[in-house]
């Protein structure tokens, strides 16, 4: 009767047989079940992939490390961590931080006022410049 039954229907017999009750939906604790198990292959998964990941970075910095070695430069965190130890030590007796340092020309506002200054008395009439010294 099934052959039959799924020739007239034309093979859409997943949706009929449900319908005339041929097929229940399964039991929630199996279906409880094999999500646990699909949770726990993604889980699996994921720590095979971490520990590809974390093998393949190791040869990595072992590579950069032999590099280093032949051309003798520092890893970033070497060369902050002794930038910073220089900056602590300078600063060790200070109770304020360390200045920063200023470049050339920044602080050297009040010569380049002075100069204006002697710019705009050299073009002033005798009178002003006797007024503006005092």
């Amino acid at each position: 009767m099934n052959f039959v039954m799924k020739q007239a229907l034309g093979g859409a017999t997943k949706d009929m047989g449900k319908m005339l009750g041929g097929e229940e939906d399964k039991d929630p604790e199996a279906e409880k079940e094999k999500e646990e198990e699909r949770q726990e292959a993604l889980r699996q998964q994921e720590e095979e992939r971490k520990a590809k990941y974390s093998k393949m970075e190791a040869e990595r910095e072992t590579m950069r490390q032999g590099i280093r070695d032949k051309y003798g430069i520092k890893k970033r965190e070497e060369a902050e961590a002794e930038a910073q130890a220089a900056m602590e030590q300078a600063a060790e007796g200070s109770l304020t931080r360390p200045k920063k340092l200023v470049p050339a020309g920044c602080g050297d506002e009040e010569e380049e006022e002075e100069s204006i200054m002697d710019t705009v008395m050299k073009y002033l009439p005798g009178p002003l410049q006797d007024m503006f010294k005092k």
